[in-house]
């Protein structure tokens, strides 16, 4: 009988640089929230793949960045102590941005790190390939990697033989998860997850990292044969408020629209979503709210 493998994975690195892309990819389902707004991430969300003789859990560390409030702080946290409990790190950077501080300051961290620290340079067809040699080159220099994989997350190259390649050096193990299982967080995270995606994509520079999205309840409703979600979009100013919510609530509809077709493909049910719009001045730094809105201290 062949032997059964798995492992944790974690996957690092700044912000932006394609992780939630490339977990999508693998997972084959949409877990990650993406945007091209920095720090989407928040917590660490586990993808789960599983093969015939293997199962990989991702963990999606949030991007590192200076942190500058109480969220910032908690994110980063969360981002390295994934790294204390896992069986190979994915330090993933983007092939078209020159390594910058925020990289320098992950390769110091990488170099105290027992587990092999694989090199997956991301977004490779977006150069050429002489710039990629000299790119590779550059980071090869700074410290010994297990092994580096040029990848593109978004058109699939290579992304295979990164996975024969993990699989390859996993230890043996049990199955954590059942074979149909795509992540260990409940269906409410990712509910208020795909909502906050939307807040972000539709309304872009205006309201910033200030929203959080809080699944009030999620109800099955029988005679109407529909999931009921009632969930809270919560932002730290008046003024976010009248743009999320939209001339004549226009705005908030084409959220709520977006976020249903997403969350019915999910739970592969009809769904009925209701949102709301509260402003709770700066709950980012305040860890009371931080523990409302599912930052809690027990995830780091």
């Amino acid at each position: 009988m062949t032997e059964f493998k798995s492992g944790f994975v974690a996957i690092i690195g700044r912000p932006n640089v394609g992780k939630s892309t490339f977990l999508n990819r693998v997972v084959g389902q949409k877990i990650a929230i993406m945007s091209d707004k920095a720090q989407t991430t928040r917590n660490k969300i586990q993808g789960v793949v599983t093969g015939e003789n293997s199962q990989i859990v991702f963990i999606d560390t949030p991007g590192i960045h200076k942190p500058r409030t109480a969220l910032g702080d908690f994110m980063v946290q969360a981002a390295y102590s994934a790294l204390g409990e896992v069986d190979a790190v994915l330090f993933m950077v983007p092939a078209d941005q020159k390594r910058g501080k925020g990289d320098d300051m992950i390769l110091e961290r990488l170099k105290k790190v027992n587990s092999p620290v694989y090199l997956i340079v991301n977004k490779i067809d977006k150069v050429h390939p002489d710039e990629l040699l000299t790119f590779i080159e550059d980071f090869s220099s700074q410290m010994e990697f297990k092994e580096i994989i040029p990848i593109s997350a978004t058109e699939g190259n290579n992304v295979e033989h990164l996975m024969e390649t993990l699989i390859a050096q996993l230890p043996e193990g049990p199955q954590y998860f059942p074979e149909d299982a795509v992540t260990d967080h409940p269906e409410r995270f990712i509910v208020s997850e795909m909502v906050r995606e939307k807040v972000l994509k539709l309304t872009r520079e205006e309201v910033p990292h200030a929203v959080a999205v809080v699944v009030d309840q999620m109800k099955r409703e029988d005679e109407f044969g529909k999931i009921h979600i009632q969930a809270t979009i919560v932002i730290e100013r008046d003024s976010q408020k009248g743009i999320i919510i939209g001339k004549g609530g226009s705005m908030l509809k084409k959220i709520g629209s977006m976020a249903r077709r997403d969350i019915e493909l999910m739970l592969g049910e009809k769904v009925y979503l209701e949102l709301w719009v509260k402003v709770q001045k700066d709950w980012r730094d305040k860890q009371i709210y931080l523990q409302d809105y599912g930052y809690k201290k027990d995830d780091y």
